[in-house]
């Protein structure tokens, strides 16, 4: 199963305490709490390119599944991380102390994201 595509986001649980909980400004996660994020990944085998657009935010990151990367985070910081896959169609990933969990079903992707004992949930849909 291929995760390349451009996905929208459809819906989010616990958005703000989690972004309160990565550090993010009040200010930061008001603009971005009701922004549909676009995420467009390109796979090539283990290699993946993911990009997040959230308005005028652009995030890029470009990892190869086992190896370790630099990952760009929500808050602009910089942060190793390594990503495995589960299946063909789960991505497990930990970096900062979040682990981060993407499972794409038929159209949907569902991500979940874990700091502490506080967890987001976001859903995505092909465009």
């Amino acid at each position: 199963m291929s995760f390349t595509g451009k996905y929208q986001l459809q819906s989010q649980e616990n958005f703000e305490p989690f972004m309160k909980a990565l550090g993010l400004p009040d200010e930061q996660i008001q603009k971005g709490k009701d922004l549909k994020s676009i995420t467009e990944i390109v796979q090539d085998g283990k290699h993946f390119k993911v990009t997040v657009t959230t308005g005028s935010k652009v995030i890029h990151n470009e990892f190869t599944i086992g190896q370790e990367y630099d990952m760009e985070l929500m808050t602009g910081e910089k942060a190793k991380a390594i990503v495995h896959m589960e299946g063909d169609n789960k991505l497990i990933g930990t970096a900062k102390g979040v682990q981060s969990v993407t499972e794409l079903n038929g159209d949907t992707i569902t991500n979940t994201m874990t700091i502490g004992d506080i967890t987001c949930k976001r859903i995505s849909k092909r465009i």
